[in-house]
């Protein structure tokens, strides 16, 4: 037994920054007669009990003295998976317990070993008890004195006795016949011994037990040798059927193969060898998981049905070649608990050659509709845009009442302000909205890889490419709309092939030479400045203007501000839905993020929400649980905003400065030189304000 199965886990705790008062409450509320102390880092550095604290107190000591100085320092510790009968001999009232980083996991009583020891008396002497009481064999055991002892249920039975009439009896006076005192007398243990008792004959073991050298007692074991006729007779009986089921299975056209209940092969006939080509010996006794892995078959039905616990018929290919249909039974016992599994296996090698053919053209028709159908679920289901502040409402009212018609649009905005819920957006208020909605990312697909990726390719069009050829994203979003992100990463040749297509509604695949009509609608989004390329000769000037029907601006978080809170509600409600909790923003905390500039915009303010949200350890989230970077840049104007002493305004701004000097430079000397200080005033300034935090 394991120390780790009896400790007490996540014990009581003090630290060293308690007081000697507190650490009395903390005994007397909780009933414990010790406690361990831990530093600040939670690393266990001493152990306090009831008599340091009865004594501390009879010292006059003060009572708000910190306890880490009255701990004893020297801690005896034990490993999680120690014995107990390590821990016994250490011979400690309250022992620590560690895990192999020496963290504090648990405490252990004296206590607490010996209620296990003795429970665990208990169990073994119950144990004992019910296996003499079930064994079928009758037991009797005398001591050193010939006293009958203990007398099973078994021993009752075939001797036709009263287990009050013989214990506590010499067994010579109540059962002479057994002869069990002359093995306290010989020393001797006699084996195989028959005994004539009332009309029946035993066949009895009579042993002698000893400890280091010294007889204490002796039992003797016996049967009634009628029963063991009445064994052997229905022993013959089941050899011969099971010779004829052997012959049946045997002789069985089909293969069959036979485990048990844990997937181990118990026996194949013949006809399996035939039809598999596999040989008994290769496979008898091994364990279907294995000979799986080692590829003699392709996959186990007996696994499956094992997982199950139904009637399973699979396609099995086996390490030769051969083809088969395999359907693999389960057979219960009486508990419900599967103890064979018979499997029949029939060769369809030649009917499986034609299935292969005829899946493998089912499987090209479902991975076309696989790969539709899951380009058109990227539509989000829910859609949310959070717009509160006058100028993104009025771009979603802009965006809705274009949605209608079938115009290209482009979307300019900052990296982050949601230009991708916007293209969603059009597309679920268009004519469109029940057919795909296709996003690709211009800047991420390979150069290479760009004009097969959207215009689809013949069959051989070029090395790798699939035999039956492949459907491109414009064919794919046919009849819905294509929303092209990222548009300003899209190289030149490929800018010349997407106006022919804004042009003439058609497409041509890689290697094909039939042009190929579409009706998608174009949704463009980028965060470059495309005039500025065009200038520049990086973007055509002719797909500028094509694209540039209908532009939307979304503006950045900062020139919204009217959004900032409602977001962080949102976000914040998003949370606290997912993990069940509670958690809200203090006020001074929503007016620094309103103040913030968010040069992320709302993928930034998403991301700040979540991780205040989990690194908060209160239920109401502080300015001091923001960011560094957010915190600082609003503290600084604080003294602006409202009368403060001025002495603590000029030690804000003072604490600022020294902070962000030391962020710019990353060492004492460049930080004190830019300030205008000496090294060591900056570093004094720079922990006294550490200290007051």
């Amino acid at each position: 037994m394991k120390v780790q199965q009896l400790m007490t886990r996540n014990p009581i705790v003090l630290t060293v920054e308690d007081t000697l008062y507190k650490a009395v409450k903390i005994f007397v509320k909780n009933c414990i007669d010790g406690a361990p102390i831990v530093d600040q880092k939670g690393n266990l550095v001493g152990i306090i009990t009831k008599t340091n604290l009865m004594k501390t107190f009879l010292r006059n000591v003060d009572p708000h003295i910190k306890i880490g100085t009255l701990a004893t320092k020297t801690v005896i510790t034990i490993r999680q998976d120690a014995n107990i009968k390590e821990a016994w001999e250490i011979k400690v009232g309250r022992l620590p317990v560690v895990d192999e980083k020496g963290c504090l996991i648990g405490i252990l009583t004296r206590t607490d070993i010996i209620k296990a020891l003795l429970e665990k008396q208990i169990e073994e002497s119950s144990e004992l008890k019910a296996v003499l009481d079930f064994t079928n064999n009758g037991i009797v055991i005398i001591d050193e004195q010939g006293i009958i002892k203990r007398c099973n249920l078994s021993a009752i039975r075939i001797l036709s006795l009263n287990n009050e009439e013989i214990i506590g009896f010499h067994v010579e006076k109540i059962l002479p016949e057994l002869q069990l005192y002359h093995v306290i007398e010989t020393r001797k243990s006699e084996y195989n011994q028959k005994i004539e008792f009332k009309e029946k004959t035993l066949i009895c073991d009579r042993i002698s037990l000893s400890r280091d050298s010294k007889v204490f007692g002796a039992l003797i074991v016996f049967k009634d040798s009628s029963e063991l006729e009445s064994i052997i007779n229905e022993l013959n009986d089941v050899q011969d059927i099971s010779k004829k089921l052997d012959a049946v299975i045997e002789s069985s056209y089909d293969g069959i193969y036979i485990t048990d209940g844990h997937a181990n092969t118990l026996k194949i006939n013949k006809s399996y060898e035939r039809i598999t080509g596999v040989k008994r010996e290769e496979m008898l006794g091994k364990n279907m998981l294995n000979l799986e892995n080692e590829g003699y078959i392709s996959e186990s039905a007996t696994l499956k049905v094992l997982s199950s616990k139904k009637t399973t018929t699979i396609h099995q290919k086996f390490k030769t070649g051969k083809n088969a249909l395999v359907t693999s039974t389960p057979i219960f016992d009486e508990k419900n608990q599967i103890t064979l599994v018979v499997t029949n296996v029939r060769d369809i090698t030649q009917l499986s050659l034609l299935k292969e053919q005829l899946e493998k053209n089912k499987e090209l028709a479902q991975k076309y509709y696989s790969e539709i159908e899951e380009m058109r679920m990227q539509l989000l289901s829910t859609l949310h845009i959070i717009a509160e502040d006058e100028k993104m409402l009025e771009v979603a009212r802009m965006a809705k009442r274009v949605a209608k018609v079938d115009t290209t649009i482009l979307i300019l905005g900052e990296t982050g302000v949601g230009k991708e819920e916007f293209a969603k957006f059009i597309h679920k208020n268009s004519n469109r909205k029940r057919k795909q909605f296709i996003k690709v990312n211009c800047g991420a697909i390979p150069t290479t890889l760009i004009e097969s990726e959207l215009f689809g390719y013949e069959k051989g069009a070029f090395t790798g490419a699939n035999r039956q050829g492949k459907m491109g994203l414009f064919e794919v979003a046919n009849g819905g709309t294509l929303f092209l992100d990222e548009i300003g990463e899209l190289p030149l040749n490929m800018q010349v092939k997407l106006l022919r297509v804004l042009q003439e509604n058609e497409i041509k695949r890689v290697g094909g030479v039939e042009s190929i009509k579409v009706d998608v609608r174009i949704l463009a989004a980028t965060n470059r400045n495309l005039e500025k390329m065009v200038k520049e000769n990086q973007f055509r000037e002719d797909l500028y203007y094509r694209l540039h029907v209908v532009p939307i601006c979304i503006p950045s978080l900062r020139e919204r501000r009217g959004d900032i809170l409602p977001l962080v509600r949102h976000f914040l409600s998003e949370l606290n839905i997912k993990y069940g909790w509670n958690k809200r923003f203090s006020k001074d905390a929503l007016e620094i993020l309103y103040e913030y500039d968010w040069p992320g915009n709302v993928r930034e303010l998403k991301n700040i929400v979540e991780r205040v949200f989990i690194m908060s350890n209160e239920q109401e989230i502080i300015c001091e649980d923001l960011p560094k970077i957010i915190y600082a840049k609003n503290t600084s104007s604080k003294f602006i905003e409202e009368i403060i002493p001025l002495k603590e305004a000029v030690a804000s701004v003072e604490r600022e400065l020294l902070e962000r000097a030391f962020e710019k430079y990353k060492n004492v000397r460049g930080a004190a030189k830019a300030l205008g200080i000496d090294p060591s005033t900056f570093v004094r300034k720079r922990q006294k304000y550490e200290k007051k935090l």
